[in-house]
């Protein structure tokens, strides 16, 4: 079986089942693991998002979708040359990554011999259920047993590890202009890390808010984890809406209890990798419960001034 991933998430799901010798084509977001990434990529975005600020990339999707219904664009001709025998793709968000439509019409050009697997995941359940799906279409079933038990015994350790904590107040935003609180598997992951989460609930869809909305929050934890930023471009984002974030989470900025994450990695994508997220959130909300969760390059204290860093005696 070719298969051709349209989506970052399905690529680390693909790798994590060892399927990697039938992955023939990614996406253009693809991202990891580093030794697939030389495969022909078949999607793009209708604009070039290097350089812009949140304001400026949700702009720019909402006139892509007002002028052609999709951010992205399948390149066909690639696909023809890679003939997969299944397409990844996924439904949680049309914004995001490339959705059925595109995935479907792209198997129609390609004579209807390829088979569409769309991976619908809205909790964390879903992510694991979604690597089975996987799994099956490969007919490799036996392989998800053994993933996922891992995958869910590392999370169950990080429950047993926070249990009984006192659970702190947290807002989590995976957008920052206009505001987004994270809907999907991002509450949940907060509060299997042992979390209580302010706004956004379990497999509902990201919720647009407003400052307002939030000016009387004051969480004791503020995680910052715009959708599709690295730690270093998320850092820089908040720079950016310091004064609102300070404002919305005065306690949490005086404490040394906001956080810039990897939102890309291991929060925004239904991958794998979302228990790494879980794990990082343990750390973040309980470190004396989770001491040993590496956070370098992942997690960094936000000071809530630009161009200031945070402690970085933390992150070891």
């Amino acid at each position: 079986m070719r298969i051709a991933s349209l989506l970052a998430s399905a690529t680390e799901i693909v790798c994590a089942l060892d399927l990697e010798d039938r992955l023939v084509a990614i996406s253009h977001e693809c991202d990891h693991p580093p030794h697939v990434l030389d495969r022909p990529r078949v999607s793009r975005p209708r604009f070039d998002p290097v350089g812009l600020d949140s304001a400026a990339i949700d702009r720019a999707v909402r006139e892509a979708m007002a002028e052609h219904g999709s951010v992205y664009v399948m390149d066909t001709e690639r696909l023809h040359r890679v003939a997969p025998d299944l397409l990844l793709t996924q439904g949680v968000c049309e914004v995001c990554a490339v959705p059925p439509s595109l995935a479907h019409q792209a198997a129609q050009a390609l004579g209807g011999r390829a088979r569409v697997l769309s991976l619908d995941a809205h909790t964390v359940d879903g992510i694991l259920a979604s690597i089975e799906s996987v799994a099956a279409a490969a007919a490799v079933p036996e392989r998800a047993d053994r993933v996922v038990a891992r995958l869910r015994a590392r999370i169950a350790a990080v429950r047993q590890q926070v249990a009984g904590a006192p659970r702190p107040r947290v807002l989590a935003v995976e957008w920052l202009e206009p505001p987004f609180a994270p809907g999907h598997w991002g509450p949940e992951m907060v509060t299997l890390a042992g979390g209580l989460n302010l706004v956004g609930a379990v497999g509902a869809r990201s919720q647009e808010v407003s400052w307002a909305a939030l000016a009387d929050l004051d969480p004791d934890v503020l995680l910052i984890m715009p959708c599709g930023y690295g730690l270093a471009a998320a850092r820089t984002e908040a720079d950016r809406h310091a004064e609102r974030l300070r404002a919305v989470a005065p306690r949490a900025v005086r404490a040394g209890r906001a956080w810039v994450l990897d939102g890309s990695a291991y929060f925004n994508r239904s991958g794998p990798r979302v228990v790494d997220g879980v794990e990082i959130l343990g750390r973040v909300l309980h470190p004396d419960r989770c001491p040993d969760v590496p956070l370098e390059g992942r997690a960094a204290v936000w000071a809530g001034q630009p161009g200031r860093g945070g402690d970085e005696r933390l992150l070891s």
